[in-house]
């Protein structure tokens, strides 16, 4: 399996399918590169060289103790583009994954990439403040970390109810879907995983957001009950310089999953465009 090593020694787990222009996917908390396969697959039918790596502490990552946090996640991402030399690539990012995608960019520049995708993601910033009233108290996210500490794996199967609307009425549960985002959960490492909810929920990607010149899709479901939508989707949009902002009625969190063919057609749409 293929790996690359970061500054700090950490082993950085990516696949890499297909060839032509670059796709590069950063995943959502807890799961990892897996939650892309509907994606990726469909992707690299098209033509496309689909790459998603596992953010450290996820997946089959190093389970690390530090750098749990977006400098190093985006640094780790740097590092990836840098080894294989990817050019005029296209990122997409899901949830913590579109605030990694922001920082990213943010932070190094727009010469690797002509476009990006954020859906159902963080930025600008999650957290209740001041300046952001419309966010979610820390209260919420302490109970998440309360949850984690208290059964991690009782609470995994617990939150993939939400995550993909399966706790709406009329919804068509998946087993499955349950079962496979408890098991990317359950690989990853409990310090890592726990230090990360406070990475994605009180990062401030505001500048970052301002300093994208490149145009991004801003995609959400607004039965999204795990990234409220007003106060990131349309946030987002409005910052960016160049976005266009898609709201999927009735869509959940996860919805590349659940609504993965709706998703792929829009994002190939994107990509085409």
């Amino acid at each position: 399996m293929p790996y690359i090593t970061v500054k700090d020694g950490s082993q950085i787990f990516y696949k890499d399918w297909g060839t032509g222009q670059p796709i590069v996917f950063s995943h959502g908390w807890p799961l990892n590169a897996d939650a892309w396969d509907a994606q990726m697959l469909f992707l690299g039918q098209q033509g496309y060289r689909v790459i998603a790596h596992d953010r450290r502490g996820h997946g089959r990552s190093t389970q690390t103790w530090d750098g749990n946090e977006m400098d190093t996640y985006a640094a780790d991402l740097s590092t990836l583009f840098e080894t294989l030399d990817l050019k005029d690539a296209v990122m997409i990012g899901h949830s913590t994954g579109g605030g990694e995608v922001a920082h990213y960019l943010g932070q190094y520049g727009t010469k690797r990439v002509s476009k990006a995708v954020l859906i159902g993601a963080v930025p600008p910033v999650m957290l209740k403040t001041d300046s952001n009233p419309g966010g979610l108290p820390l209260s919420v996210f302490d109970g998440l970390r309360a949850s984690q500490v208290a059964d991690r794996s009782q609470f995994f199967k617990d939150l993939a109810l939400p995550f993909y609307g399966y706790n709406r009425t009329g919804a068509k549960v998946s087993q499955g879907i349950i079962d496979n985002f408890w098991l990317e959960g359950m690989l990853g490492g409990h310090k890592p995983l726990y230090d990360c909810i406070k990475a994605f929920s009180e990062t401030d990607f505001t500048e970052d957001l301002k300093k994208i010149d490149i145009p991004v899709l801003v995609l959400a479901g607004d039965d999204d009950q795990i990234v409220p939508y007003q106060d990131a989707a349309v946030l987002s949009a409005k910052i960016l310089p160049k976005a266009t902002l898609k709201i999927y009625p009735g869509f959940p969190h996860g919805m590349c999953t659940t609504e993965a063919d709706t998703i792929n057609a829009d994002l190939l749409t994107f990509l085409k465009s």
